[in-house]
């Protein structure tokens, strides 16, 4: 494999561990932590991840419990919470946040599904173009002739065998992704 068939490679993989980011935030039914990752809270001025000012836990299937390190940010974690998109409304007893995860209705899990869907079509997409950039970086190669024609079909084969491999680990990604929202 060529120093810039590698770049390439790099390339797609940093897109699918970026997807599969994106899917551990999707919310399943039960309580997963990775759904506050997006989620900023202000703290004294300065967007701040919750992780970064709270412990954050999961005592049952379907809790989370935020316990921040200074009790006046509980309000500022409530807050923020409520204004994301997470679609759960905190609860809060002065020292702690509880989020509780209702059951997933079937209309919800279905339009779950759809969004993982879109998720991994972005990821595909990019992964295309990804090759695309590289076919062309291919054919500038093959104007200025620096490298054989030889070496060029090889590295225009070895990217499709890439983009191949990384298509189908998306597809495995989101297929796991929807088994786990349908499952009840």
């Amino acid at each position: 494999m060529s120093e810039v068939t590698k770049t390439y490679e790099e390339k797609m993989t940093k897109t699918l561990n970026n997807l599969r980011e994106e899917l551990q935030a999707v919310r399943a039914g039960r309580a997963n932590p990775h759904v506050l990752d997006k989620i900023m809270v202000d703290y004294y001025g300065t967007p701040t991840s919750i992780q970064q000012i709270a412990n954050v836990q999961v005592p049952e299937a379907r809790m989370i419990t935020i316990t921040p390190w200074e009790p006046k940010m509980v309000r500022n974690i409530v807050k923020a919470i409520q204004v994301s998109e997470l679609g759960i409304n905190p609860t809060d007893d002065g020292r702690m946040v509880r989020l509780v995860f209702p059951e997933l209705t079937e209309e919800r899990r279905k339009q779950l599904v759809k969004d993982v869907k879109k998720l991994g079509e972005a990821a595909k997409v990019a992964t295309r173009n990804i090759r695309r950039d590289g076919n062309e970086h291919f054919k500038k190669l093959k104007k200025s002739s620096d490298v054989s024609e030889d070496q060029i079909a090889d590295d225009e084969d070895e990217l499709q065998k890439l983009t191949d491999k990384a298509i189908k680990k998306i597809d495995e990604a989101v297929s796991e992704k929807t088994r786990e929202l349908m499952t009840i």
